[in-house]
């Protein structure tokens, strides 16, 4: 993937996905133009230079297919992969799993992603190529009022807005609840050069973190995450935190679907049910402490 391919590949991008929601019977899910849809182009040009790939029709030169993917200390991950429709049957993107399972493994490292549960054409990809679903996660949507959410902020639970001094302790807690690191990442959301970023952190007293939560305000992904918390009240202080920066607007987060006292804390502030996605891995994974709530946007996870 080139600089050049920018415009084009916001465009596949687009169209692949809306085809995908519009196949269900839905509406499409980036009604706007492809400008929306610059964001992971800019993103992953800005955390991760050199790490996209295209598969280029060898006759017209047009991209009928692209992936990102995030080398991390411990892991890869598999990011946004998108097939233009015209290009849909034709082994696109079993050609560019090949090239990223090639380099995963030549890393000698574990390949990670989080993908839809619901899509069982990309399911059966990831699965033939080694894939194992390891978690469950449902997608809740929020329409937050103007007004707010008409809940109380819990008590005893410390909460200050993250800085850029927290990306290492960030960093350290992810390590501890999920196994990996990725203290770039969250060094970049917390200097929010884009402008649409947030993040809630929860100190402990002790110079480390109980919790912190990211959210994306930018219109091609309005969403809670991501997150990682030691238990189920501090996630939900941290997410209505969160929730309360995005007034009159409807964030999505994936929320893990065994936190039954989270979730139904989620259905009490209006969350309704969009989509499934499973945390996926090939190779080495390490069982989840706590509350892990991965996010589109970095997809690095």
């Amino acid at each position: 993937m080139q600089p050049t391919d920018r415009s084009e590949v916001a465009e596949l991008i687009r169209a692949s996905t809306n085809a995908w929601y519009r196949s269900r019977g839905d509406g499409p899910i980036f009604a706007e133009g492809p400008e929306i849809t610059t964001v992971f182009f800019d993103l992953y040009a800005a955390l991760d230079p050199g790490y996209g790939v295209v598969a280029e029709d060898h006759i017209s030169g047009r991209i009928a297919g692209s992936c990102f993917y995030h080398p991390r200390a411990t892991h890869v991950s598999l990011g946004i992969m998108n097939v233009h429709p015209d290009y849909f049957g034709r082994g696109v993107a079993r050609s560019l799993l090949q090239h990223i399972v090639d380099f995963a493994d030549a890393e000698e490292k574990p390949l990670r992603l989080v993908s839809s549960a619901m899509n069982l054409d990309s399911f059966s990809l990831y699965s033939r190529a080694g894939f194992v679903p390891r978690a469950v996660y449902q997608d809740m949507i929020v329409c937050v009022p103007e007004s707010g959410i008409d809940s109380a902020p819990a008590s005893g639970i410390p909460l200050r807005d993250g800085r850029p001094g927290d990306a290492h302790a960030m960093a350290l807690l992810e390590m501890d609840l999920a196994g990996i690191m990725r203290e770039r990442d969250f060094a970049h959301i917390l200097e929010n050069h884009a402008g649409f970023w947030h993040v809630t952190v929860c100190p402990n007293g002790n110079g480390r973190l109980d919790g912190f939560m990211a959210s994306s305000a930018h219109p091609g992904c309005n969403m809670i995450g991501p997150g990682v918390a030691r238990n189920e009240a501090v996630a939900a202080a941290l997410i209505l935190a969160e929730l309360d920066r995005h007034r009159g607007r409807s964030p999505v987060m994936l929320v893990p679907v065994g936190c039954r006292g989270l979730v139904e804390r989620l259905y009490r502030w209006g969350a309704r049910n969009c989509e499934l996605h499973f945390a996926q891995a090939r190779g080495h994974w390490h069982e989840p402490e706590g509350i892990v709530m991965p996010t589109f946007l970095p997809e690095s996870a």
